[in-house]
């Protein structure tokens, strides 16, 4: 997802130039927040951030919408239609925004700046390094995803530029898939990933923008004006079972998850409430709906449940129209996978020296050893896998699977911990409403996060 930098300036939007890996901003480095005080007020002081409301929206709908808006055609297909789609995210979405809502609320309640910090102080230190760990590899399957999307938009360009469909066999070398996608990763990605700071965010952010609603923008129109040989496939009206709606799940909460940028975001706000921070996330989670659901009805009606995972593809190549937004995706993901290395980096750093038990001040040589070789393991190992997994909808799934780890098992658990830890005060009348709608928020999440699991390890080997 798209992460804009949290202005430091009141008035403007700042870009920090302290962006180096601090342990204490893991997953959300690109987040630039004033450091924590030990006499600071819990309940937030009136200096505690500079972001407005209108601000804190912004940067909400930012994080949240991203390249994952390219699956929501498929997801619609999945779910069984227009209304089951519709239906379904109508749903999710009372458990998003309320467990943005929980966040906030910990946050508050426990000082904590960061998402993995609030697990960490509400739920202990196993659910912490949990937590820090399913960062770690949301991050690594979603960098995953990028290189891929990279491949399957390069081979869309390619085909028109060779005068050739893409994927042929028959076509000379240097138009091979595992070459494009290598070549285009060791040329831009790597050099961007390498550094300590990403001041670059900034470019990415923009670009991300510009591209999702320019995307969203094809996907509308050439629904109300289709060109002559696309013709769709069957329209479905109703899911052909539970199990097909809850398939879609996952693709809807890697759209949705802004949940650990969301934290740093409350923290930044002039007035940190609650109940202020309720009506912004409320508002950006519309924003990010219409957007998504203005991308999955015209897509899915446009191709029927012949639509591909990336609605991009399929689109004709000629397009020229869908072609700018192919070389606006490729633009965006370029810039938004160190980005997302970079959080997952920085949260595999701070495991490593909170189990080596070594301060973070330390020798600079040392540290830009261990970042290079971090950098070159992670790049390698993600760019192997993109080239031998072609098909994206999987990577989503298994990614989406996690994302529903930060919207409803983490806040969930951190909802029935600050619940129970009232135990020996004078409970109010909600205080069992609270326990048990956490409890349902963590059966959600575990539910989606096995059932994707299982769909990932079984369904492939029985194939």
């Amino acid at each position: 997802m798209a992460q804009l930098n949290i202005n430091s300036n009141p008035g403007e939007w700042g870009w920090s130039t302290d962006a180096g890996e601090r342990a204490r901003l893991l997953q959300s480095p690109c987040v630039d927040t004033a450091p924590k005080g030990d006499g600071e007020a819990s309940s937030g002081g009136t200096d505690r951030g500079t972001t407005s409301t209108l601000g804190a929206i912004f940067i909400v709908v930012n994080a949240c919408l991203g390249a994952g808006l390219l699956n929501f055609p498929a997801a619609f297909s999945t779910a069984g239609g227009v209304a089951a789609g519709i239906t379904l995210q109508m749903c999710m979405l009372v458990f998003i925004i309320s467990g943005l809502v929980i966040l906030a609320y910990c946050s508050q309640a426990s000082n904590e700046r960061t998402y993995q910090e609030v697990v960490w102080a509400v739920c202990g230190k196993l659910t912490g390094v949990l937590c820090e760990v399913a960062i770690a590899v949301y991050t690594f399957g979603t960098c995953i995803a990028f290189l891929i999307i990279i491949g399957d938009q390069q081979d869309k360009i390619i085909a028109v530029v060779a005068e050739g469909p893409e994927g042929a066999s028959s076509g000379p070398w240097y138009t091979d898939r595992k070459f494009t996608i290598s070549l285009t990763a060791f040329l831009f990605i790597l050099p961007l990933s390498i550094p300590r700071e990403i001041g670059f965010q900034k470019y990415a952010s923009f670009l991300s923008v510009v591209g999702t609603w320019y995307v969203t923008a094809i996907v509308i129109i050439k629904y109300f004006w289709p060109d002559k040989e696309m013709t769709p496939g069957d329209i479905l009206t109703r899911p052909a079972s539970w199990v097909a709606v809850f398939n879609a799940m996952p693709t809807i909460c890697f759209g949705f998850q802004c949940h650990v940028s969301s934290v740093p975001v409350f923290n930044s706000m002039r007035q940190p409430e609650v109940k202020t921070w309720g009506g912004v996330v409320t508002a950006a989670m519309v924003i990010a709906l219409a957007v998504y659901m203005g991308t999955g009805i015209c897509g899915f009606l446009t191709f029927g449940a012949a639509v591909d995972p990336d609605v991009l593809l399929s689109y004709p190549s000629e397009d020229m129209a869908v072609a700018v937004a192919r070389a606006f995706i490729i633009l965006s993901v370029l810039t938004s996978y160190p980005i997302l290395h970079f959080c997952g980096r920085a949260v595999v750093e701070g495991l490593w020296l909170r189990y080596q038990g070594t301060p973070v001040e330390e020798d600079v040589g040392r540290e830009r050893r261990r970042r290079v070789l971090q950098t070159l393991v992670w790049f390698l190992l993600t760019l192997l896998l993109a080239l031998f997994i072609p098909d994206i909808g999987k990577v989503i799934s298994v990614v989406g699977g996690l994302a529903a780890c930060f919207i409803f098992v983490f806040p969930g658990l951190c909802l029935i911990q600050a619940k129970l830890s009232e135990m020996e005060e004078v409970k109010p009348a909600s205080w069992w409403v609270l326990v048990s709608y956490g409890v349902l928020l963590v059966t959600l999440g575990a539910f989606i996060f096995g059932q994707t699991t299982a769909n990932a390890i079984f369904v492939d080997l029985l194939a």
